[in-house]
């Protein structure tokens, strides 16, 4: 598949991972000539912004905030997988021993650490929470939401 197929499919983004990806090296890179031993170079620092400073701009939604009945399924079997493979439970378990019941349990106690990214039209994109949007499971009960 390549790229276009976000479109069509929200994607899903874990929020704890928080190890940043290793950089890729490029086969003939070269050397650093003037600092051959990677030595700390001394000089001025980096501008660089925080993370703790940078503030999301709150934009109206343009997307429901219902989640819907796809991003229901993706995640439900996103994170069962996650837990079949031996990943952190997020809720007290009571018994429970199917990845997909207690993926359900999760997302019940809105306890799924993930974010959908559902993209518009126009190529821009909305991060959501899965905290944030109000599911309805198969009962046709309301589940969270403001």
């Amino acid at each position: 598949m390549d790229d276009d197929s976000n479109v069509f499919f929200p994607r899903i983004l874990n929020r704890y991972e928080d190890e940043p990806a290793e950089p890729e090296i490029e086969e003939g890179a070269e050397e650093d000539v003037e600092n051959p031993n990677n030595e700390d170079v001394t000089g001025e620092p980096l501008e660089t912004e925080d993370k703790e400073q940078r503030q999301p701009v709150e934009r109206p939604r343009k997307t429901s905030k219902y989640m819907t009945k796809y991003e229901r399924a993706r995640i439900l079997g996103t994170r069962a997988l996650q837990i079949s493979m031996n990943a952190p439970v997020m809720v007290e378990l009571e018994g429970e021993t199917d990845p997909l019941e207690i993926a359900m349990k999760e997302l019940r106690e809105r306890k799924i650490p993930f974010t959908i990214r559902r993209y518009l039209p126009d190529g821009s994109y909305e991060d959501w929470g899965v905290d944030e949007l109000i599911v309805e499971d198969s009962w046709k009960r309301q589940v969270g939401g403001d």
